[in-house]
């Protein structure tokens, strides 16, 4: 059966790293370059997280990602680089319309804190296991209602991806047309949105009763059979990120008496 969530086991150095320590990265990839106020920083991250993802075999699922962040940074583009206040200087001219300098650097600007934070955050969702994010959550003290939450923004998509998939394929097995031009999918996509959501709310109540007589609002202390045990490199790697974020607002405040 197809995975309901995004994480994939690669047996690689990021599933052995703890969810603190890329949730760590995840901020730290944020902010020393906002700290430094360098651009060349972003574009660093981008291309470290990158080659991370390609060494633990998971750069392929961030395909979609891009994709759909594709259509959002060329309208940012087009945006900001015909109607942006600050435009001054043309740079591009297509007919009619004059492309300006200032927007299309905001446009860029904009463009690497989008990539960047989505290939950071991929690190963590693409090679961890989700009940070892709700767990190390729970452990430190988050309620288990808002880590278990916090998990289900992770399995969200990739469930009603699987459940659209399985409920295509039985109305194509009773003989609705799914295949063809853009006129036939959309005819063929209405019926399914039903189901769908109708499966969803079975799937939630289903759920909810399986947590319940778990012991889910149990107001005991909690005890967690799968324990993640993070590799040897794991605490080199947190303290690693610690000392970068020390040095950046050393340097920063070097800069700012300078």
């Amino acid at each position: 059966m197809q995975s309901i969530s995004l994480y994939e086991n690669k047996n690689s150095f990021l599933n052995g790293l703890s969810p603190a320590t890329k949730a760590l990265y995840i901020l730290t990839a944020i902010l020393i370059p906002i700290i430094l106020d360098y651009n060349l920083l972003k574009i660093d991250f981008i291309v470290i997280s990158i080659i991370l993802l390609i060494t633990s075999k998971t750069f392929k699922k961030t395909y979609p990602m891009i994709f759909i962040s594709g259509f959002l940074l060329l309208t940012i583009a087009i945006v900001q680089g015909l109607f942006n206040p600050n435009n001054i200087t043309p740079i591009l001219t297509i007919g009619a319309v004059v492309f300006y300098k200032e927007g299309l650097l905001s446009a860029f600007e904009i463009t690497l804190n989008i990539l960047n934070l989505i290939f950071s955050i991929s690190i963590l969702i693409l090679t961890t296991k989700p009940s070892y994010i709700a767990d190390a959550l729970v452990a430190k003290g988050l309620s288990p209602r808002l880590g278990y939450i916090f998990v289900s923004l992770f399995l969200l998509v990739p469930q009603i991806t699987q459940k659209l998939s399985i409920i295509t394929d039985a109305q194509w097995s009773r003989g609705m047309e799914t295949e063809g031009n853009l006129f036939v999918r959309i005819k063929a996509f209405i019926p399914l949105i039903s189901p769908v959501i109708m499966s969803s709310f079975m799937d939630v109540k289903e759920r909810s009763i399986a947590l319940e007589v778990r012991g889910f609002n149990s107001t005991s202390k909690k005890t967690f059979l799968n324990e993640f045990i993070p590799n040897r490199a794991n605490k080199w790697v947190f303290i690693l990120l610690i000392v970068l974020i020390i040095i950046s607002i050393i340097l920063r405040g070097v800069l700012w008496l300078l």
